[in-house]
């Protein structure tokens, strides 16, 4: 299964759903389409949904490409480097997140997403 992001900056990026975590994929993609406001936090992506779930196999060390539901923001996180709390290159999230899809192709594509730019996701 696969989903979709758009922004203008980005233009169409898929990703790849990922097992692991079933709640946190079903309920985001019941939730599908979102339109949500990209905010930029080191080298990740954020942006609210009104998805609502708590943790789920959530860890906080994550990979470049690695698409996670952030439970305290109720969030969608699209990691593509470092953050502010990395130690060193990887990706680390502020606190545990729940991974359910990697990005296809080069996810460093999301570097040109603005804070305040209108972001969607849909189903494919």
């Amino acid at each position: 299964m696969r989903i979709k992001f758009f922004t203008e900056s980005t233009g169409e990026v898929l990703a790849e759903m990922v097992e692991g975590n079933p709640k946190t994929s079903k309920a985001v993609l019941q939730a599908l389409p979102i339109e949500s406001v990209a905010n930029r936090w080191g080298e990740e992506v954020y942006f609210e949904t009104p998805v609502k779930l708590g943790k789920e196999n959530a860890v906080q060390d994550v990979e470049v490409g690695d698409v996670a539901y952030w439970p305290p923001g109720r969030a969608i996180c699209i990691f593509f480097g470092p953050t502010p709390v990395s130690n060193g290159e990887k990706p680390r999230a502020y606190s545990p997140v729940n991974v359910f899809a990697r990005i296809v192709g080069d996810p460093r594509i999301f570097s040109k997403v603005k804070d305040g730019e209108r972001i969607m996701v849909f189903a494919v």
